[in-house]
């Protein structure tokens, strides 16, 4: 079972102290009702984070930011959502789960990445208030024993952003490719995880299934990948198909095809 994290700290008597280790409960994946509980239980310290992925890379669902940011409001709890699934191509001009959903204002801390759609290389970046960008250059261990990234990679990276600021057509292309490979392959038969995100899992169950259907559909010049147990739960393997602003209308409805093939083949389709 997927989980998401609320991180505390116990009452702070320096700036030192932030930095101690956490206490952390989990409550379960989309369950509000049971955030609240452990917002609840957690009312005793002084400092309440809740931490939660943005969009979850398996299954290419969304979390219910704005039950999350509601709940950490009235239980005084700050909100950290790392958006390394959605930055780029989520919301209306791409700026993330955050956009997508309203609360923008809501969200303290943001951690996304430079390593998919911004470039595609490596990389990564934290924003929130001024003195915990300032806490985390001081006190952050990969901060600290890390190089600086190459000057090519953060050049790709601000070029990305550009792209993303001047327009949203790149932003509403993704979604209307999105849509296009989700409806067919529905149409034709396939479940498909998660909530119109890029990350499109074609749910198979069987470990050996989703396996040889990978490996046919490479034959056919289409890479993508099977996951089963231990990376994802028991009975739920799946063909992670994720949709790139560069495939075509083509790209889609190719792929979408050779699924249907392989899929007869191996019989996942009747």
């Amino acid at each position: 079972m997927q989980s998401c994290q609320m991180r505390l700290n116990t009452p702070p008597s320096s700036m030192a102290s932030v930095c101690a280790r956490p206490i952390k409960y989990r409550y379960r994946h989309l369950d509000m009702a049971d955030l609240e509980a452990k917002l609840q239980e957690a009312q005793k310290h002084r400092l309440r984070l809740v931490a939660t992925d943005g969009a979850f890379s398996m299954d290419g669902d969304i979390a219910p930011l704005q039950e999350i940011c509601r709940l950490a409001s009235q239980y005084g709890a700050l909100v950290f959502v790392d958006e390394c699934h959605a930055t780029g191509f989520l919301g209306p001009t791409g700026r993330g789960t955050d956009e997508l959903l309203g609360v923008m204002d809501q969200v303290t801390i943001i951690n996304s990445t430079l390593g998919k759609a911004l470039g595609g290389a490596s990389g990564g970046y934290t924003t929130g208030p001024g003195p915990l960008v300032s806490l985390l250059r001081q006190r952050s261990r990969p901060y600290l024993f890390s190089n600086s990234l190459p000057p090519a990679i953060v050049g790709c990276a601000s070029k990305a952003l550009d792209l993303l600021m001047e327009s949203n057509t790149i932003v509403q292309s993704m979604a209307a490719k999105t849509q296009r490979f989700r409806s067919k392959m529905e149409a034709a038969g396939f479940t498909i995880s998660g909530a119109s995100h890029p990350i499109c899992p074609v749910m198979l169950g069987d470990a050996r299934l989703a396996s040889c259907i990978a490996d046919d559909m490479l034959k056919r010049g289409i890479f993508v990948i099977g996951f089963s147990y231990p990376v994802v739960p028991k009975g739920k393997a799946r063909i992670r198909v994720q949709i790139s602003a560069v495939h075509s209308e083509e790209d889609i409805d190719r792929c979408v095809e050779a699924f249907v093939e392989v899929g007869r083949l191996h019989g996942a389709l009747s």
